[in-house]
């Protein structure tokens, strides 16, 4: 099957969470399942300049007007994956993120740069390149979440569509004097379609014309058919459960894997009855470049995210007198919430012994934190899937989760059937309060103190299967229903 993957960004070229990694890692597993893939993506500079043998393939012109032209060339970092980039300086060749500017200002013109995104789409589904036309455009999130609407009114339906959610709080929403210039016959705006609340709603587009929906667990599947985490599109979601799957991100073991990450100053496996001399001396040396004092004895807890609401940093925040009462140290890296970002610093600077905040993102120090860190902090009020608990899994940094989403789906709490059981993997709090994590935290402590135990359950958590084959699978299953259709 000839499957077209729809994305905003893509690991390594260009990345802000993880739908990056998701489009990076997918594509070569759908490969190696039998299909025959490739992907599109904005004209950013991060990604032009990381395609390779970009050649003309067709000129487009936006519904609105807007002129575009349409690229093909290969990603050497991602296998030589053939790659379709809009190319529209205009709208793509800007300071700042690819969704807000240098003062984290959302551009005036998304609903354009992304409205191109699935309008291509579309184009390349009737035809655009000669010689290769997809039979599945697989949308991701609501910068895609045109393409399905495109597609719905192209004479024939020339390939179906499969719509999936990485996050249902960002909606890509509108104000309806949008709508005129998308190019869409007037009976798409109404309920029965990306109307929201009188609103242009991207995502809403992507859920009602998509002929499948996935999302990226299959909590999170549950959780956003309930006005608690649907986000307003509850109903909708509900009356499409029949098309709707949870499939579990997988971890990209080409870049995730401590045995082979070129990016730690000390590589390490986990083989049967040994302590990982080199996980030891890759926290050593994390703890040594942050300022932190150097101590095995110290619990590394370790934060990689969003500084954002949703992740839950409040309880990090009231819970940090204690985590440092009790002898363990954090190291955070993220940005985002201001205000979040003032109190990190401003503890680091209280207690740099205890507390380093990196504020920003870097890859390699990701990485390196997952490796040297002995717990990883997820305390998210809401996780579609979350990739930062598998990440630490993976290398050895016990997860800290609140139940919910994909982290439910992910984590097993260290409780004593748990433990006797031999499935235990992590730490689990149910309720999304400073109590309950409080709680968990002490947890952590309790089984630190326990090395025996703590490493039966770390070798429990890298043990986990979580590479992209078994997704891959579901995928193409879904793939073939919608084709069905």
């Amino acid at each position: 099957m000839r499957v077209l993957q729809v994305s905003a960004e893509i690991f390594p070229l260009l990345k802000t969470g993880g739908l990056a990694d998701v489009a990076g890692a997918l594509p070569a597993a759908l490969a190696a399942a039998g299909a025959d893939v490739r992907v599109l993506l904005p004209g950013f500079p991060a990604i032009l300049s990381g395609v390779a043998g970009l050649v003309p393939v067709a000129g487009l012109r936006a519904p609105w007007g807007e002129a575009a032209r349409l690229l093909h060339g290969r990603i050497p970092a991602l296998g030589q994956l053939p790659a379709y980039v809009l190319d529209a300086p205009a709208l793509y060749d800007r300071p700042g993120n690819p969704y807000e500017d240098a003062g984290h200002r959302p551009y005036a013109d998304n609903h354009r740069r992304f409205a191109l995104l699935g309008w291509a789409a579309a184009q390349l589904a009737r035809g655009a390149d000669p010689h290769w036309a997809p039979e599945l455009v697989h949308a991701h999130d609501w910068h895609a979440g045109l393409a399905p609407a495109y597609l719905a009114y192209l004479p024939g339906q020339p390939a179906r569509s499969v719509f999936t959610i990485h996050n249902l709080a960002y909606q890509g929403r509108f104000g309806p004097d949008v709508f005129t210039g998308l190019g869409l016959p007037s009976s798409a705006f109404q309920v029965n379609g990306l109307e929201f609340h009188g609103d242009v709603s991207f995502m809403k587009a992507g859920l009602y014309f998509a002929d499948r929906i996935t999302t990226v667990s299959p909590s999170y599947a549950q959780e956003i058919q309930t006005p608690a985490q649907g986000q307003g599109l509850d109903g909708l979601l509900r009356g499409r459960a029949g098309v709707l799957d949870g499939i579990l991100n997988g971890v990209d073991d080409r870049v995730w894997d401590p045995a082979t990450d070129t990016l730690l100053p000390h590589r390490y496996r986990m083989p049967e009855g040994r302590r990982m001399a080199g996980k030891a001396l890759c926290k050593a040396s994390l703890q040594h470049a942050l300022g932190l004092e150097v101590r095995a004895d110290a619990p590394l807890f370790v934060l990689v995210s969003r500084l954002t609401e949703q992740k839950g940093l409040h309880l990090v925040l009231d819970g940090l007198d204690e985590l440092i009462a009790r002898g363990g140290q954090l190291a955070l890296l993220g940005s985002g919430d201001a205000a979040l970002e003032d109190a990190f610093r401003q503890r680091a600077a209280v207690a740099p012994r205890r507390v380093a905040a990196t504020l920003g993102y870097d890859e390699a120090l990701a990485h390196r934190l997952f490796a040297g860190g002995d717990v990883t902090l997820v305390p998210s009020m809401f996780e579609p899937c979350g990739l930062t608990q598998m990440y630490g899994l993976r290398y050895g940094a016990l997860p800290l989760v609140h139940r919910v989403g994909g982290l439910a789906d992910t984590v097993t709490d260290c409780t004593l059937e748990d433990l006797a059981e031999g499935t235990a993997n992590g730490f689990v709090f149910d309720d999304f309060t400073a109590r309950d994590f409080g709680r968990a935290l002490r947890r952590a402590f309790a089984l630190f103190a326990r090395p025996a135990d703590w490493r039966r359950v770390r070798a429990t958590g890298m043990r986990r299967p979580a590479g992209w084959a078994e997704p891959a699978q579901r995928y193409i299953e879904v793939y073939r229903h919608a084709a069905a259709r």
